[in-house]
């Protein structure tokens, strides 16, 4: 009950945000001139947008399904499609995509698999992917001075450096608990030897003791595999990519062209660093308003309005949709699947 109330909370808070924030974009719209220009993208980009947004999420599944193999744990890749959809469902409607991975590790441990390898994995999937923007964000202040002075205006520079402060405190925690595990292990001891003290807990559980030693043994493996960790890199790159394309497919929709797909791709990424670490759910309300300060130049007063409709509606609230879909038909099948498997184990030990 306590978790569909906070269920709940997210979602009229989300739809709160939404609405505050089409509210100012479309107030001084002629509803009409909109509709028409939006009927003007030629629906096969669109289509094409779609799969790619697709191909992001499942790009994650991936690097889940690979990680797994790497740590001998058996998990198929219908499966991984499944947590990877459940964590973007979670982290859509969740500030600073924090519900994201809790909800995929209760998922991961309805079908079996240890807490400790799942938050090792997931852990290690988010700083893939947060590395990949402080990256970006990095080339671009150091070899894109050019583009950014094009483009950015005093208030986007600002969320810019903002952003990548945050990911990079955010991606230096992150490091510090997959390299240091003997740290994560002596403040979890210490803090159970607390409880015992406080009468809270009865004693040291050796369920926890063996999680831990678990998690000390998983990040082992990935501190000496560092192979395995630039692979994850190199998928959670084409994973982004994926994902900021969808804006240039919204641009050629329009029948537009004269700035090439390096460009819309690189300023979607300024977006998306700019509001990654933002406690807002998708980052809405900075996404729409940073996205019509950069591409203003690029599509006109005609088509900055329509194509940034279509761009977060396809990158962010088509997701949204698919994701809510694949978690309520995940919900239904991971939850029968854990069913049937304590039903045997109860007959096994009768």
């Amino acid at each position: 009950m306590k978790g569909r109330k906070k269920l709940i909370v997210n979602v009229v808070f989300l739809v709160l945000i939404f609405s505050f924030t089409f509210y100012g974009l479309l107030k001084e719209e002629e509803l009409s001139d909109l509709i028409k220009s939006l009927e003007l993208a030629k629906i096969g980009y669109l289509i094409l947008g779609l799969v790619f947004v697709v191909i992001f999420v499942c790009s994650e599944s991936v690097i889940i399904h690979y990680m797994m193999r790497s740590l001998k744990r058996e998990t198929s890749f219908g499966s991984c499609i499944k947590y990877s959809f459940i964590g973007f469902f979670f982290s859509c409607i969740t500030p600073s995509a924090s519900g994201g991975q809790p909800a995929q590790i209760y998922y991961m441990k309805k079908d079996g698999i240890d807490i400790p390898t799942s938050s090792l994995v997931l852990m290690i999937v988010t700083i893939g992917y947060k590395l990949v923007l402080v990256v970006i964000g990095a080339f671009l202040l150091l070899f894109q001075q050019k583009l950014l002075h094009q483009y950015m205006t005093p208030i986007s520079n600002f969320f810019l450096y903002l952003g990548m402060i945050l990911n990079v405190i955010g991606i230096g925690g992150l490091l510090f608990l997959v390299l240091k595990p003997s740290f994560v292990k002596a403040m979890l001891l210490w803090i159970q030897k607390l409880l015992v003290k406080l009468h809270i807990m009865k004693n040291i559980s050796e369920k926890v003791m063996d999680s831990m030693e678990q998690y000390h043994e998983t990040a082992r493996f990935f501190q000496t595999h560092l192979k395995v960790m630039m692979r994850v890199f190199y998928l959670s790159v084409f994973q982004r990519v994926c994902l900021f394309y969808v804006t240039y497919l919204v641009y050629r929709s329009f029948g537009l062209h004269g700035v090439s797909a390096y460009t819309i791709v690189m300023l979607q990424a300024v977006i998306s660093l700019s509001v990654d670490m933002l406690p807002l759910p998708g980052g809405m309300g900075a996404s729409e308003s940073l996205y019509m300060i950069l591409f203003a130049s690029i599509f006109g007063k005609t088509f900055l309005l329509p194509s940034m409709i279509l761009s977060r509606g396809i990158s962010y609230y088509a997701l949204l949709l698919i994701s809510a879909i694949v978690t309520a038909y995940a919900h239904l099948t991971i939850g029968r699947v854990a069913r049937r498997r304590m039903e045997l184990e109860r007959r096994y030990e009768d």
